[in-house]
């Protein structure tokens, strides 16, 4: 399994920005955006990738993991 995967990646529509919007928090602020949902989150997997490598190349530890702790449910309980 790649690292990448133990992180979770979210895709969401903002009424504000008026376009998706990419995330995956415990791991990034931020993210990126575009009007297709589907390259959001082509483009979201690579900055995670990117996200990882440079946490590796400046010898800091990866955050704990997103994935795996049912966060997705979680936060639709939250709604």
């Amino acid at each position: 399994m790649k690292d990448s995967a133990r992180y979770v990646k979210i895709v969401e529509w903002s009424e504000e920005d008026r376009c998706y919007v990419g995330s995956a928090p415990g791991l990034i602020y931020g993210g990126c955006h575009g009007a297709d949902e589907l390259q959001v989150f082509e483009e979201l997997c690579q900055v995670v990738d990117e996200a990882i490598e440079l946490y590796r190349t400046d010898g800091k530890a990866l955050p704990p993991p997103t994935s795996g702790r049912d966060l997705g449910n979680k936060l639709g309980a939250i709604v």
